[in-house]
């Protein structure tokens, strides 16, 4: 590819980050561009029965989506690019109007695995959804809200009454990640009033919300070159919108059906993926077991359409960060730009193994994109992803991978301005064999 095209592929994703602040929005905006793509989405309560060419299905912050080309038989193996839609945040609690010392405050929740010093000092919207009053079955209504306004704010003790700051800060959970918004005594239903009106919704008929703080500044490039890219969420977004690419891609001008591939983007990776629409539910395998049903596929194709199936994993990953080289492995040391990462860990933290690695650099060849090793430091605790749960679900080879970046979990990441589309262009490579 070429810088022009690198260039290209990431603007998009910063459009696409810009517009996805909640795992919610991240869904519908890969809904919306699989549809502009000719896919359709299928309901759980609809028959799939003969169902091919382009479908997906979402469930509250997951997606499924998958393209069945024209002749494919029933066993036709997967071709699965796993992702997550989540990011460590700040969420808002049932009851969130408090405060103290003549301050209005919002009451939060502390999502995943958040450097709250991040937090500090920035400026705050609201994302997320509101579950609403219904029709006569009592079945609820769901409506996005995102409020790109800096309404919130956590501040930070002035150095003045914290003397020793730069010697550490101890940030309490409970007490000092309170964001301020106003002045005076709390208002019982404030921010339902704020947030339903902004939903253009009556508070009366919000039953319930999942609602999260974002930083409103704008994702953008950074550097003389203009060689990097900062944004909020850019794990895993970096990922989801990589594998909405390849899929939409992999599913244009299909002449040979060698595989189905499928994009599994699922929620709460960032707590253990132990949800309805996380990575240890059986979502993913009921999708596809149904999609070879409604195709007139056995047992038997089933099994086969897994037996042949490959599964990459994508998420962010750790680039060697210049002030602390210490903490990473001293002979795997990757850099902004050099390609996306192939992650092993002999632990099972990822599911990597030589075949993995073999089918993966392969598509890499075939891609013409560069690719670099990861290990932890043996003496540091590794991450993990996605990929091990839907190794052990599906009994597939797995292999994990991730474009490498800095500040991973703060509320604003860095990585490199060409790997997302080299990332883009494997994920291609793998789905379509070619």
């Amino acid at each position: 590819m070429t810088p022009a095209l690198h260039r290209s592929h990431t603007d998009d994703l910063l459009a696409f980050i810009a517009a996805s602040p909640s795992p919610y929005h991240v869904v519908a905006s890969a809904a919306q561009r699989l549809e502009k793509a000719g896919f359709r989405e299928l309901l759980g309560t609809d028959d799939w029965t003969g169902a091919t060419g382009g479908c997906f299905v979402s469930r509250a912050g997951a997606l499924i989506a998958w393209y069945v080309p024209e002749g494919a038989p029933a066993h036709t193996p997967f071709r699965i690019v796993g992702t997550h839609t989540d990011s460590p945040n700040l969420r808002i609690k049932p009851a969130p109007d408090t405060g103290s010392s003549g301050w209005r405050q919002i009451g939060v929740e502390i999502y995943g695995g958040v450097p709250l010093n991040t937090w500090l000092d920035r400026d705050l919207g609201i994302s997320g959804r509101l579950a609403l009053r219904g029709g006569p079955d009592g079945t609820p209504r769901s409506r996005l809200v995102q409020i790109d306004e800096p309404l919130l704010r956590v501040p930070q003790l002035a150095i003045h009454l914290d003397r020793s700051v730069n010697d550490g800060v101890a940030l309490d959970r409970q007490r000092h990640i309170a964001p301020i918004w106003a002045l005076g005594d709390p208002r019982e239903g404030e921010l339902l009033r704020l947030v339903a009106a902004a939903a253009g919704e009556d508070p009366a008929d919000v039953l319930g919300w999942d609602l999260m703080l974002h930083d409103v500044q704008q994702p953008g490039y950074l550097g003389p070159e203009r060689e990097f890219v900062v944004a909020s969420r850019l794990d895993n977004q970096v990922s989801v919108h990589a594998g909405v690419s390849a899929l939409v891609e992999a599913a244009t001008g299909v002449t040979e059906p060698s595989f189905v591939p499928v994009l599994a983007a699922f929620d709460h990776e960032e707590v253990g993926s132990g949800s309805e629409t996380g990575a240890q539910s059986p979502l993913l395998e009921r999708v596809l077991s149904r999609s070879v049903s409604a195709r007139g596929g056995s047992d038997e194709d089933w099994s086969r359409a897994l037996s042949g199936a490959f599964c990459v994993s994508a998420d962010m990953a750790h680039a060697v960060h210049p002030n602390y080289a210490e903490r990473h492995d001293p002979d795997h040391r990757p850099l902004p730009n050099g390609g996306p990462t192939v992650k092993v860990n002999v632990n099972q933290r990822y599911a990597t193994d030589s075949t993995g690695i073999a089918m993966f650099t392969a598509a890499c060849e075939r891609a013409g994109a560069p690719w670099q090793p990861f290990v932890s430091n043996n003496a540091m605790p590794c991450g993990t992803s996605i990929g091990p749960l839907t190794a052990a679900r599906l009994g597939v080879t797995t292999v994990d991978v991730g474009v490498p970046g800095l500040s991973m979990h703060s509320a604003r990441e860095l990585c490199g301005v060409d790997d997302p589309a080299y990332l883009a262009a494997i994920l291609r490579a793998v789905m379509t064999g070619r």
